[in-house]
């Protein structure tokens, strides 16, 4: 999976334009739900639909709050008593604003990168998934002002709704990602919200099983999770189809971050990954597969997209986008799975 280079980078200024429109709304709603529209867009222009972007932002508005007000400004200093504190979202993204701002937005991903990488699994992913995002714009074309301030709202999001993991044991190792993944344990209690089906979490299969051999291992076997994550979603995301795209698009994000960070970081990188697509598998996979779809047919990667994008979802929208960078047929059936399962938005 080539991630930086598949697909040519926007030249119609509409991603800047849409990143715009969403900096003066909050990264959530509700108290608690996230506000998917920057990632949506940026897989709906990546692909071809800049065109439609604008309508769909349209439709979406209702859906978006505006940024809560500040409470205390974060500093260099006071950063580790605010870490977590979904109170402090707006000083958060107020801090990365600064930072960013002030140095090169590299430097201050590779300096957070390991600082929040233990709470991967905040905010039910969303906020490594939308940095992500940003970073794939930011890698793959010019870095104007609205691709780096996305990338500090990214960072505050993360930041303020850090949350480690329950400690964990092994359950043994596994051979390789797809069967590690069908080795997850889900949680007793099948009910409730993210937060209290990770709190249930006692054990995970051990993947890899043996030692990461530098980066570039570390990079294959994320790959190699991420296409896993994908293609279960095909037989098992009817047990929740919003909440498991999250196994494949989570680790996907870790994937689209590494080549901005450097390589020593890329090994924590695919634990934390793991931990993630683990962690989302446990807290909503059912205990048995559906039969298999029909397959893709004669249906393109850029037609499978361009159904997803009318059907309007934006968990659908990002999990046909990661289906894309794995590219093979099982992942462009998963991404079709996701559009019959999935409410329609549009």
């Amino acid at each position: 999976m080539d991630l930086t280079t598949r697909t040519p980078s926007d030249t119609s200024g509409t991603l800047d334009e849409a990143l715009e429109r969403l900096h003066t709304f909050g990264p959530e709603r509700g108290g608690w739900l996230s506000n998917h529209a920057p990632m949506a867009v940026e897989a709906l222009v990546r692909h071809g639909q800049a065109p439609g972007v604008h309508r769909w932002l349209d439709h979406y508005r209702e859906k978006l709050e505006d940024m809560p007000d500040p409470a205390a400004e974060v500093t260099p200093d006071n950063w580790p008593e605010a870490l977590g504190d979904p109170r402090r979202i707006a000083d958060w993204t107020g801090y990365f604003a600064r930072e960013t701002a002030a140095r090169p937005w590299r430097v201050v991903l590779a300096e957070w990168w390991p600082r929040l990488l233990p709470g991967i699994a905040a905010g039910a992913t969303h906020p490594v998934i939308r940095v992500g995002h940003s970073v794939r714009t930011l890698l793959d074309g010019p870095e104007t002002e609205p691709r780096v301030t996305e990338l500090a709202h990214a960072l505050g999001y993360w930041a303020a709704r850090h949350q480690p993991l329950p400690p964990l044991s092994s359950l043994g190792p596994a051979a390789d990602a797809a069967t590690a993944l069908n080795a997850v344990v889900p949680v007793r209690r099948q009910s409730g919200g993210i937060r209290d089906r990770l709190g249930q979490l006692t054990a995970f299969p051990q993947w890899p099983d043996r030692p990461v051999n530098g980066p570039d291992d570390a990079r294959a076997r994320l790959e190699e999770l991420v296409r896993a994550a994908t293609h279960r979603y095909e037989a098992y995301g009817y047990g929740e189809p919003i909440m498991l795209v999250h196994a494949a698009t989570a680790p996907n994000a870790v994937l689209r971050a590494l080549p901005a960070l450097p390589r020593e970081l890329w090994a924590p990188s695919l634990g934390a990954a793991w931990a993630a697509s683990a962690a989302v598998t446990a807290a909503y996979s059912p205990a048995r597969p559906a039969e298999p779809a029909a397959g893709p047919g004669g249906l393109s990667a850029e037609e499978v997209f361009a159904r997803a994008a009318a059907h309007g979802d934006d968990h659908t929208i990002k999990f046909t986008d990661t289906a894309l960078d794995v590219g093979d047929a099982t992942a462009l059936a998963a991404a079709l799975r996701s559009v019959e399962l999935n409410p329609p938005a549009l």
